[in-house]
C-alpha cells in the first residue's frame, strides 16, 4: 500500500473503499498534499476492478473545516489548471469535476464543521451523508469573496442559497437534508454505520452498470446548466479578490489567520468565537 502523509486508506467491507482526511490537528484543512493524496487514491479506485464505491470521512472532530489558508495553494497543485487570474477558483472547479466524471459512486460522511472548501469536497460526491449536529457553512462570504464552487443555488435552491450566501451563517446536518445539500441526516453515533450500509448496496449494482446510473444524473444536471454555470462562477470569484474589502482582508490574514478570521466572525458570535464563548 502506498504511503501518504495526509490521509488513510481502509477497506471497511468488501469492494468499498474507504478515504480518511487525516489532519485532525486543523480539522482535515484542505492543503495540496492532501489533495494531491486524495485525488491520486480517488483515481486508483476507479481503475480497481475489485473496488466499486469509494467513502471519504474526515478524521477528529471534523469532516473538513476548509481549504488550508496557512498553506501556499498556489504551489504544487495536484494537477494542472490554466494559470493567471481566478486561477484558484478555476482549479478548484476542475477537482470538482474530476469526482463528478468518475465511473465508480464517491460517498461523504460528514460530521462536525464542513465549511467552506469542506462543502466543495462533499458536494463534489455523489452521496452525502451528514450528522444531525454537524455545521455546514461557507463563512469566506463574510470577508473575501463567494464561494470557488457555487453549487449552493443548484442544490438548495434561490432562498436558501441567498440566505447563506448573504449571512455566511452554518445549517446543521438536519437542515442539510431537508434543504437538498446532503441525502439524509444521521446521529453521530450511527453515521459510520448508517453510511456503510448503504455502501454495501451502492456495491451489489455492477460496476458496468453503476457508472451508466451515475451518468444518467449528471447528463440531466448538466443539460441544465449545472457546469457551465458552475464554471462562469469562478470569473465572479476571480472579481471579488479586487474588491477594497477582500484586499483589507487579505492583510489582516498576512498579519495573523487566527485573529482575521476570529474578527470576522466575532459580531456573528458563531464558528471559533461560539467556541470561545
Amino acid at each position: 500500500m502506498s504511503e501518504f502523509i495526509h490521509i488513510l486508506v481502509d477497506e471497511p467491507l468488501p469492494t468499498v473503499s474507504r478515504i480518511t482526511l487525516n489532519r485532525p490537528e486543523s480539522r482535515n484543512a484542505l492543503n495540496n498534499v492532501l489533495r494531491t493524496e486524495l485525488y491520486s487514491q480517488l483515481e486508483a479506485n476507479d481503475r480497481d476492478p475489485d473496488i466499486k464505491v469509494t467513502v471519504i470521512r474526515g478524521a477528529g472532530k471534523a469532516f473538513c473545516a476548509g481549504y488550508d489558508l496557512k498553506a501556499n495553494n498556489r504551489k504544487d497543485q495536484p494537477f494542472h489548471t490554466a494559470p493567471g487570474d481566478g486561477n484558484w477558483a478555476r482549479h478548484v472547479v476542475d477537482g470538482f469535476f474530476r469526482v463528478w466524471d468518475l465511473a465508480k459512486p464517491v460517498i461523504a460522511q460528514v460530521h462536525g464543521y464542513c465549511l467552506a472548501g469542506g462543502t466543495e469536497l462533499a458536494t463534489s460526491c455523489d452521496l452525502v451523508y451528514v450528522a444531525e449536529d454537524a455545521k455546514i457553512g461557507y463563512p469566506v462570504v463574510r470577508s473575501m469573496s463567494p464561494p470557488d464552487n457555487q453549487f449552493f443555488p443548484h442544490l438548495l435552491g434561490l432562498r436558501n442559497a441567498m440566505e447563506m450566501m448573504l449571512t455566511g451563517d452554518a445549517i446543521s446536518g438536519v437542515e442539510a437534508a431537508e434543504q437538498g445539500f446532503a441525502n439524509r441526516a444521521f446521529p453521530i453515533e450511527d453515521l459510520e454505520s448508517k453510511v456503510l450500509e448503504i455502501a454495501a448496496r451502492i456495491a451489489q449494482v455492477p460496476t458496468d452498470l453503476q457508472q451508466m446510473n451515475k451518468r444518467a444524473v449528471h447528463r440531466q444536471m448538466e443539460l441544465m446548466g449545472i457546469r457551465a454555470a458552475i464554471r462562469s462562477g469562478t470569473e465572479i470569484q476571480a472579481l471579488a479578490f479586487h474588491t477594497e474589502s477582500t484586499q483589507k482582508h487579505f492583510k489582516e490574514l498576512a498579519a495573523g489567520l487566527t485573529e482575521a478570521l476570529t474578527s470576522r466572525d466575532q459580531k456573528f458570535g458563531d464558528y471559533r468565537t461560539q467556541e470561545d464563548s
